[in-house]
């Protein structure tokens, strides 16, 4: 049978809750495999496994209790190995590497950072800022609207202004959170963000870097700005070439 990775910590690592359960229906026995100076946190892995909301909180748990007892690099929801012998055996091969990372990571948790305009306050913001966007809306208006020409010239000018903006906006986010924050991320663009952080943070200045937020919220009222956390450090586990794991889900 496939075995399913949470995540991995030192052999030091004070032992998990007695028959603590993972994902799977019934939920699969979380168990400990032990190579050298490293762990894995693994359990065997369900043949249909989905990411359906029982599962997903079931690796969220286990990895919640396993990150309360020290550092652990998790793993991604769905990450399997073909068996225990392949975990143990990439936990001796890329043993320095790991070790490397579970003491940089040490004390640590991530915050997930994402921003986005409101609308109709970023509207407001550009046509104050730009005296040349102010002067055509006027022209316009006073022309009872303007030509066909005239409004798709208008239009682009705003388009392009509100584009302009979000690179500003999304390097003062960046700006303010950065020096409250051990080290960052850039994630992946989608729409509607234009701004996907990922910070990671010392558990001792979590208020600090969510005030420094705070601060961002309420100097940028143009801004909608959504925190994420505390989560395990995803972001900033920095795998090597051989994962031990396979995402299938």
């Amino acid at each position: 049978m496939t075995t399913y990775v949470y995540g991995i910590a030192a052999r030091s690592h004070p032992a998990l809750p007695k028959d603590m359960g993972g994902v799977g229906t019934p939920a699969r026995p979380v168990r400990v495999l032990q190579e050298g100076e490293l762990a894995a946190i693994v359990s065997d892995a369900p043949e249909d496994l989905r990411p359906k909301r029982k599962d997903l909180l079931a690796h969220q748990n286990v990895l919640s209790e396993a990150g309360a007892g020290g550092a652990v690099l998790p793993m991604r929801f769905g990450s399997v190995a073909p068996d225990d012998a392949a975990v143990t055996g990439v936990l001796a091969e890329r043993a320095e590497h790991y070790l490397e990372r579970l003491q940089a990571l040490d004390g640590k948790v991530e915050y997930n950072v994402k921003a986005s305009h409101d609308q109709e306050a970023v509207l407001h913001r550009v046509m104050s800022d730009n005296p040349e966007l102010r002067a055509l809306v006027e022209s316009n208006r006073q022309a009872g609207g303007g030509s066909y020409e005239d409004k798709l010239r208008l239009g682009e000018m705003v388009a392009g202004a509100v584009q302009a903006r979000e690179g500003e906006d999304a390097a003062v986010l960046r700006q303010a959170l950065e020096t409250a924050a051990a080290a960052e991320s850039v994630g992946p663009e989608s729409t509607g963000w234009l701004a996907n952080l990922s910070f990671l943070v010392d558990r001792e200045k979590a208020e600090e870097f969510l005030a420094a937020v705070e601060r961002v919220r309420e100097g940028n009222p143009h801004l909608d700005v959504r925190v994420n956390g505390p989560l395990p450090p995803y972001s900033f586990v920095e795998p090597a070439p051989s994962e031990p794991a396979e995402a299938r889900a």
